[in-house]
Order: C-alpha cells, then structure tokens, then sequence
C-alpha cells in the first residue's frame, strides 16, 4: 500500500486524517480512534537480501562473520635471532640531596601535610633496590567482515562483475607499529541494489506516534469534543482530534533506513583491526614497596629489541626475567598466530629505581620510597599528616 494515498485517502476538509465519525446529541461530530498501523517493516534486513559472495560465505548482516584466521605464508617466516647481550646492567643511585627534594615536593603537594619533617628530618640510610620491568608487546592485524548497506544514491554497482578479492588479499596497512588504530574497507565487487525491506521499498513508514492516522486524541478535551459541559473545545474545534506534530499529519514518515530513496545498495564491509598487545612481568623486590605502584612510573631503558618475532632475553643477570621471557614469547606466537597476523614484537627491559629512605624527626624513625624516573614518593608514615588549624 502507498501511504501517501492512504493517508490522502482518509482525510477531510482539514487535512486530517479523518477514520469515522460518530454524531453526538447536539449535532456535532467527535471522530473515534484511528485503526492500528500496519507492519512497521523489519528493523533487521533479512538475510535472503545478501547474494552468496564466493569466500564470504560466512559473512553475516551486523553481527560480522568473526575473525578469519590468516592464511599460511607463502614465503618461509624470518627466524628470531638473539639480540646481543648487554654488558652493564647496572643503575645509579639516587643522592640524599634528591630523596629530600622528593620528599618535600611529596608534603607539598598534600594540603595538610607540614613540610618540617621533610625539611628537619635526618636521613640515617638509603638503600638502592634494583627492580626489573620486562615487556613484551606482540602487534597483530586482525580482520573481519560483515554485510552493511546504505542508501542507494547512484554509487556503483559491482557485484559479480569478477570475484571479489580475498579478505586477507585487500591492501591496507597500519599507519603505525604496536600503535591501536582500525579501518573499514568495501569490499570490491559485493555491492548490489535491492528494495529496501524497512519501508518495503516505499521510502516512508507509518508514523509510530499517530499509528498512521495523521492525527491524535485532542490533550486538551481527551477527545470528547467538549470541555465544561457543552462548551466545544476551541483547541480541536470539537472534533475530538488534532494534527500529529511529529509527520504533520501525513501518518507517514520518512524511512529511516533508506531516507525515502525506496532502495539500498548493499555490500561487503571489511574491518581491519591493528591492536598492540602487551604483558609486563615485575621482578618482586624486597625493599617493601608495592609491586602496583611501579605500574605509574617509568625507568631507566637497558635493553630494546625489535623484530617480526623477537627471540627470548639472554644473558640477563635476573633469571626471573628470564624466565618470564620465555613464558611470554611462547604464550604471544601461540595465541595471537592463531586468529591474527603478528606484524612486529618489541621487548623491553626497565631498570626501576627504587631508594627505601630512613630518617629521625623528633627522635622517632620512619621511612619512605623514591621510585621511577618521576621520584615518586610512597609515604604512608608521613609524620605530620596535619598543619590545619581552626582560628
């Protein structure tokens, strides 16, 4: 059915759609209530709208067909190789001059903390602890696709003119490595027009707001046609009914899905999805600071190695951090190979410092943590919490 007659259909002298009249007592007319709109259309294309696109025969509607595994390398994958060892492994310490520095910024940054025990505070010992950061990040490009459609406004149509490329054979690269970033593409030769099944290839619905009569119950008069007895209502000049505000009393909209162009053109979307995936392992340290707070600090960089796919540390003085490279290179070119491509891996050694400071204020002891390139300080037993006083 056209809803444009059908509403032209229905109405009066007025423009409204006008489903019956009832006479009343007096002469007038109050209208009754419009009959129920037919099928909205369905808010999901169905799926024999999509052709069988050879090597997208997965491809769902929205949901997308899951994430296609790459196919095997033509040419033999470079080998690992060891990165040299490196021979200093080895990191400063921090001076008295900078752990008092860090502490009384630290006290000045707390509203209510005096400065004197940073200032006054006597540094009895300082000692360095050697934390390790290991870091492994494994950046992989996954693909996946889905059947979209838009609008048909004269794009081109392609569909079966040859066979569409290969999901994994459709150029597109990452503008930069272990650098998140995605990017949808078309897939050449999968476009095609069909009716639009929102709108059954009318290009309007009926309004929800009305049901499709082009008019509501008056508000002022809840439709009777009269207020206060039998004073007519001067807002629906007695009929009961007034214009609908939202398709201005057409009783039809324009189609959402297709905006009234009545056809769609429907194609194959490509997502590429380039993510950098990472694990760091922490060498647990005994200076009693904990492991968590080193997650906002940087260090000292000691070792960078960088390949299509890295070869476990070697050499290193920490057999922790050994070992912990081993896990990871192993679990990283087990799982992502599986559902991805790995572009690249880069590993990374940190050097955390971390200074546990003991000082005397007012002839107690307590002690305080210097850690990262920042000079954060951790100061849970900072003996003047409080200079606040209430005048």
């Amino acid at each position: 059915m056209d809803y444009q007659s059908f509403g032209n259909s229905q109405r009066d002298t007025y423009g409204t759609v006008n489903p019956g009249y009832v006479p009343t007592a007096e002469g007038s007319a109050a209208m009754l209530a419009p009959p129920t709109a037919g099928s909205q259309g369905p808010s999901a294309p169905p799926t024999s709208m999509f052709d069988n696109m050879p090597g997208y025969e997965g491809t769902l509607a929205g949901g997308g067909g899951g994430f296609l595994p790459p196919p095997m390398p033509v040419h033999p994958v470079p080998q690992p190789e060891p990165a040299p060892e490196q021979p200093r492994w080895n990191i400063p310490s921090i001076t008295e001059e900078t752990a008092r520095e860090a502490l009384t910024l630290y006290a000045s940054s707390h509203c209510c903390y005096s400065s004197s025990p940073a200032k006054d505070g006597v540094i009895t010992n300082m000692e360095a602890f050697n934390t390790y950061r290991y870091r492994l990040e494994t950046f992989t490009e996954s693909r996946s696709t889905e059947w979209s459609h838009e609008p048909y406004t004269g794009q081109p149509v392609d569909a079966y003119a040859q066979p569409p490329p290969g999901p994994w054979d459709i150029p597109a690269k990452a503008a930069n490595f272990f650098v998140n970033d995605k990017q949808t593409l078309k897939v050449p030769y999968t476009s095609s027009v069909k009716s639009c099944h929102g709108c059954m290839g009318m290009g309007r619905k009926p309004c929800k707001d009305c049901a499709g009569a082009g008019n509501k119950v008056c508000w002022v008069c809840n439709g009777s046609g009269y207020r206060h007895g039998e004073d007519r209502c001067h807002h629906c000049s007695g009929r009961g009914r007034e214009n609908c505000s939202r398709c201005h009393g057409q009783g039809a909209m324009q189609c959402d899905i297709c905006h009234g162009k009545q056809q769609l053109l429907v194609y194959i979307n490509l997502s590429v999805k380039w993510t950098n995936n990472s694990d760091d392992y922490v060498v647990e340290q005994l200076s009693g600071l904990q492991v968590d707070n080193l997650s906002k600090v940087s260090g000292k960089e000691l070792f960078r190695d960088s390949q299509y796919l890295v070869y476990p540390v070697m050499g290193f003085p920490d057999p922790a951090v050994v070992q912990a490279a081993q896990r990871f290179v192993s679990e990283h070119q087990g799982k992502f190979s599986q559902t991805s491509r790995i572009l690249q891996q880069r590993q990374t050694i940190e050097l955390i410092p971390v200074t546990r400071v003991t000082y005397l204020w007012k002839g107690k002891s307590h002690v305080y943590f210097v850690y990262g390139n920042e000079f954060k300080v951790n100061a849970d037993d900072y003996p003047a919490t409080c200079c606040c006083s209430v005048m």
